[in-house]
């Protein structure tokens, strides 16, 4: 089994670290050549592309004139630690896991990225933001999905045919970084969990501050609890949900959540 999420825009580079394990990113040589183009864009290409403030832009640009591998502990930081939007916050891989888990989450969990495509929780990286959706022009299209075009689907394969037993691909990513991989041709099949809100007895409705916390809860559910199955997928109960087979299909299972206040 296979766990695929998003990055983060939001970045953590200085609490302390629970681990010193650390890995290589993978396709760093396709990184190098995006950074390459975004070296060249000034602060104000950069908050036009990215429809940031100018305060931000800048500190974009200096992150890509500094960007430089070799990665090291020293300049790096391992990709689950560094990323902390509303799926760290759920997945909270410094508090929860301990050194097995960090190794299971290598093996189980894999991060979408639009500079880095495909990370593993300790693979290293460098600050930087330039998400998916990006339209940056390369020698490759107009876009980030023309860049990768099935490099992301061919690395996810073959972390697919390594991991034993039955191939199943949990998608808890975004729509924005899911649409880089071409699911047509994953080798297994593709489940994509949903997480659904209710308030005062109201209609449920995708609520994305809570979906994306509960992507990242059930990523550390499986890993911590070495979950092999596609129907063990059910079981999820983290954050108040619980599985609703009336409203779920077999590749798509919805969670219910009830608020009171």
């Amino acid at each position: 089994m296979l766990i695929v999420v998003s990055p983060a825009k939001s970045l953590d580079f200085d609490s302390p670290l629970p681990t010193k394990k650390h890995s290589e990113p993978a396709m760093l040589d396709r990184s190098a050549q995006l950074v390459e183009v975004m070296a060249t864009k000034s602060p104000d290409e950069i908050a036009e592309m990215m429809s940031v403030s100018r305060s931000l832009a800048e500190l974009n640009f200096e992150r890509f004139q500094d960007w430089e591998p070799p990665f090291t502990p020293d300049n790096a930081r391992p990709a689950v630690l560094a990323f902390a939007g509303d799926t760290y916050l759920g997945l909270d891989a410094a508090n929860a896991f301990d050194e097995r888990d960090f190794n299971q989450a290598q093996k189980t969990l894999r991060i979408l990225s639009g500079l880095y495509g495909v990370l593993r929780p300790l693979d290293l990286i460098q600050p930087y933001r330039l998400e998916m959706g990006s339209k940056l022009s390369t020698a490759k299209g107009s876009d980030l999905y023309q860049f990768w075009g099935d490099d992301i689907t061919k690395v996810l394969n073959a972390d697919l045919a390594a991991s034993p037993g039955a191939t199943v691909l949990v998608n808890c990513a975004s729509n924005e970084y899911f649409s880089a991989v071409r699911a047509g041709d994953i080798d297994g099949r593709v489940i994509t969990p949903r997480f659904l809100d209710a308030k005062d007895g109201g209609d449920h409705k995708m609520i994305a501050f809570f979906a994306k916390r509960a992507r990242g809860a059930m990523a550390q559910w499986i890993i911590k609890n070495r979950i092999k199955s596609a129907t063990a997928l059910t079981s999820f109960d983290g954050m108040g949900y619980r599985y609703d087979p009336k409203r779920s299909n077999a590749d798509e299972p919805v969670f219910l959540r009830e608020h009171t206040s």
